[in-house]
């Protein structure tokens, strides 16, 4: 009897673990922003897979974030053709993509030691880290002298892989956040997070704020990388972030804030009453 229901219950986690692979590949396909040598903002693509590592645990986490990855790499099989020896080809694959996406999986590292949606965002700020240093280390390495320039490859790395992966950690993080205050993802069953006392039109308003939040990121990030590209080269240029319009830049992000903010204090209040 007990085998039985453990074997039933690897294979809900299977299911689960399948359909968040394939949510997470349709997300990573939609992207906000395209860099012209490698990377993009989506709309969260790395998401499912770090539900799946919080709901149930490092291990199955590990597993989906390696699947992911393994199609991440199929989808990009076209990157390997710029790189010539056999040494770089191993190299973009492991740096790139497969340690790169399967450190996802490690986004439910702090379910025992935080709330639901602080521990979903530590996770997603924590896994993003990770990747970002795998992509560094493939440009300042793989890349330098080919989509990088050789000279200061390290600090141009950690620029250009800065453009998407900041945009990308933050929109990660704020939709994890709060998905993780609205859905409790810790029960078998994926109900309210806080139960009874957690009113849908609370849910609703929370959610808006983070999408809010979130799209005034993308839109702010859209407007530095748009100066950040050399127009006739299409090559990254740091120098550009001078012509960046700063007073729009503000206007949108400031935005996003009161709005954020204004929608969670209305929904706390409901939940109160």
């Amino acid at each position: 009897m007990a085998a039985n229901k453990q074997k039933m219950s690897r294979s809900k986690i299977l299911v689960e673990s399948a359909l968040m692979v394939a949510v997470a590949t349709v997300l990573s396909l939609v992207k906000l922003l395209d860099l012209p040598y490698g990377g993009a903002v989506t709309v969260g693509c790395m998401l499912p897979v770090i539900i799946i590592s919080y709901r149930h645990g490092l291990k199955w986490g590990t597993l989906t974030g390696f699947v992911f990855a393994v199609i991440e790499q199929l989808l990009g099989l076209k990157n390997l053709s710029y790189v010539t020896t056999w040494q770089s080809i191993v190299a973009v694959i492991l740096l790139d993509y497969l340690i790169a996406f399967m450190v996802i999986g490690w986004g439910g590292l702090f379910r025992k030691h935080m709330k639901q949606p602080t521990a979903l965002f530590a996770g997603t700020i924590f896994v993003c880290l990770l990747r970002y240093c795998c992509h560094v280390l493939s440009g300042a390495t793989v890349w330098a002298g080919l989509s990088i320039p050789t000279n200061a490859a390290l600090l141009y790395s950690l620029g250009y892989n800065a453009t998407y992966m900041l945009p990308e950690t933050i929109v990660t993080a704020v939709l994890a956040y709060y998905l993780g205050s609205m859905l409790d993802f810790g029960s078998e069953q994926i109900v309210p997070y806080g139960g009874s006392s957690v009113s849908r039109s609370s849910l609703l308003l929370k959610g808006i704020g983070g999408l809010i939040f979130a799209a005034a990121i993308v839109i702010d990030a859209i407007l530095i990388f748009s100066k950040l590209q050399n127009a006739e080269t299409g090559a990254f240029d740091a120098t550009g972030f001078a012509a960046v319009n700063l007073p729009l830049l503000l206007i949108i992000t400031l935005a996003g804030v009161v709005c954020f903010v204004v929608l969670i204090i209305v929904a706390n209040r409901q939940d109160e009453t």
